[in-house]
């Protein structure tokens, strides 16, 4: 079982691969949810499985947004492909949820979620609203954790935005490993065994994270465990390894708490990392704003700069308590106003949220998603940084 089931550790039907580093999201994964082609039934729910009830809780929650769906013209087909993905994963300790997608009777895809949403919610729109899951997935980088021993180590990989990719496993088991409290040359020789053992296993161990490194191309390598086995390991690892190499406390091979403690510390650090990288982000967006051409913020200007084609990354902030609703075209992902008028063929526009409807139009242009760390960092909590172009 992978050791630190993060928001990149989800479940997924028919969706593509994403390709970008962190705090840059490619949204080319959300292609598959934009091609059905009747109302999709966007579902969010809380699947935390931290009590002994846990399973009929969420049974319950799922049934209530059943109903909704339902009550919002959802037909059994899909209500069905729904309920054969309803219930999150088991065995990954922690807070989670889940976002499902369907449409015409069919599942489009099925994510686990880092954290539980924000509220249990369905709807069933024109278009689906994959803005909480892409949000969730904002923190994502490609990254190795290793839980280490003195007997060897779990080595599990995962790619920006991606499943699990490499899952290594280095064990000494069958060798006598633990030191035993006997005198004199006995103990002697017994230790300097042990401590070849411990060599032996390292040089696996390193070999393995390395591997592991190149195989999705990790920007840091998460490690945690025994601390004199960590030593070992760092003897091992090459100068570029160990450069991105970031110590956690807590967690260890081997057992639901300890697979618990890792999996925190790990999201933990890949929060620090996103604030960091947000940091500097929002600092160049500032500057941006007050060099023509270079960004915009505000709903209006940002729908303009989406017609038109010319957003190279779309920033959005996650509170959509107070979020406003836009004119769409259902045939042209780039027709977005706030009045409807202004859409070529106005008696066929839908109604949709504002952040459903310019993140479909960003995944039309190729343009990437990177969310704000707060409302306030751009005016109505959007904006964008524009391509540039040649005079």
């Amino acid at each position: 079982m992978p050791i630190a089931p993060t928001a990149q550790q989800r479940r997924e039907v028919r969706t593509g691969r994403r390709s970008r580093g962190p705090a840059v999201m490619d949204l080319r994964f959300l292609q598959p949810l934009y091609r059905a082609t009747g109302p999709v039934a966007s579902v969010y729910l809380d699947t935390t499985r931290s009590t002994e009830d846990a399973a009929h809780r969420i049974s319950l929650r799922w049934r209530e947004l059943r109903e909704e769906l339902s009550e919002s013209g959802a037909d059994e087909a899909t209500l069905k492909a729904l309920d054969s993905a309803a219930g999150g994963m088991n065995g990954i300790p922690g807070p989670q949820g889940e976002a499902l997608f369907a449409a015409d009777g069919e599942l489009i895809a099925a994510y686990t979620l880092s954290q539980t949403p924000s509220q249990n919610r369905a709807a069933l729109l024109p278009v689906p609203d994959p803005v909480e899951l892409v949000g969730d997935l904002d923190d994502g980088l490609p990254y190795v954790v290793v839980a280490i021993d003195r007997e060897g180590a779990d080595v599990y990989a995962y790619p920006a935005y991606g499943d699990l990719s490499e899952e290594r496993h280095t064990s000494g088991a069958n060798l006598h490993i633990n030191k035993v409290p006997t005198g004199g040359w006995r103990q002697k020789h017994h230790q300097r065994h042990t401590e070849e053992v411990w060599f032996a296993n390292a040089a696996e161990v390193a070999h393995d994270v390395e591997e592991a490194v190149k195989a999705v191309g990790a920007a840091a390598v998460f490690v945690g465990g025994d601390e004199r086995a960590l030593g070992k390991l760092r003897e091992h690892l090459d100068h570029r390894t160990l450069e991105m190499l970031v110590e956690i406390s807590g967690g260890s091979r081997g057992g639901t708490d300890a697979i618990a403690e890792l999996r925190k510390a790990v999201e933990e650090g890949l929060h620090r990392n996103a604030v960091v990288l947000r940091s500097g982000l929002m600092e160049q967006f500032t500057q941006d704003l007050g060099r023509p051409g270079r960004a915009v913020q505000g709903l209006g200007e940002t729908c303009e700069a989406l017609r038109s084609g010319r957003v190279r990354r779309l920033l959005m902030d996650g509170d959509r308590g107070n979020e406003p609703s836009l004119w769409a075209s259902s045939s042209d992902p780039l027709e977005v106003s706030d009045d409807r008028a202004r859409l070529t063929e106005p008696a066929e526009a839908f109604e949709a949220p504002a952040s459903s409807l310019l993140l479909r139009a960003a995944q039309a242009t190729s343009a990437t998603f990177t969310r704000l760390p707060s409302a306030a960092d751009a005016r109505e909590g959007v904006g964008a940084f524009l391509r540039f172009t040649t005079v």
